[in-house]
């Protein structure tokens, strides 16, 4: 089985070469099966990534979180040893600055920490999902650490190329309970 530093490199490389066009209709038929859900309906409080340029588009999901009065918080990594990762409540995109690999972040000092307890709704990122649930990420195994103590409903936003049968899983991977593609929605098959 390739290893997942092959994976997400040639994962990344098909993402790039997505035209616009198509880019932006599967991002929107995404947020719209992700709107019909019921645990979107009955979040309150999302944690979601500001996506990068070759991610689904999760900006017009904050804007319409923010619309429907939910709560909308982004995650801050800390880069030392640590590796850890908070959310904060943003309630703009101006609470939001561009630090590194192109991610945008809270400015801490206009934003304020949110409980795991609070988020009751988590869109995961990655790079490429299997029908488990499981993801490969960007590397950083942020997102699996919070999920080890995370209670609330998991989501991930993929297209549909992103899915493949089978990924390398690690113990210490967490899957997620949902994937919607641009094809469908998947509930994890345990």
């Amino acid at each position: 089985m390739e290893t997942k530093k092959n994976l997400r490199k040639e994962m990344k490389n098909k993402l790039l070469t997505l035209d616009a066009a198509s880019h932006e209709a599967k991002s929107k038929e995404i947020a719209r099966q992700l709107f019909n859900l019921p645990l979107w309906m009955e979040s309150n409080h999302i944690g979601i990534t500001v996506s990068r340029e070759f991610e689904v588009d999760t900006r017009g999901i904050i804007t319409k979180a923010w619309e429907e009065g939910k709560d909308v918080s982004a995650p801050k990594c800390s880069t030392d040893g640590e590796r850890r990762m908070d959310f904060y409540r943003i309630t703009s995109f101006l609470d939001l600055e561009n630090v590194y690999m192109d991610l945008y972040e809270p400015i801490l000092s206009k934003t304020e920490l949110s409980s795991r307890a609070d988020i009751d709704l988590m869109i995961v990122p990655g790079l490429i999902f299997c029908p488990q649930g499981y993801r490969i990420g960007f590397g950083g195994g942020f997102y699996d650490r919070y999920l080890a103590s995370y209670e609330g409903s998991t989501v991930s936003l993929a297209f549909d190329l992103q899915l493949l049968r089978s990924i390398p899983v690690e113990p210490f991977d967490v899957p997620v309970q949902w994937i919607v593609t641009d094809q469908g929605v998947h509930k994890a098959e345990s």
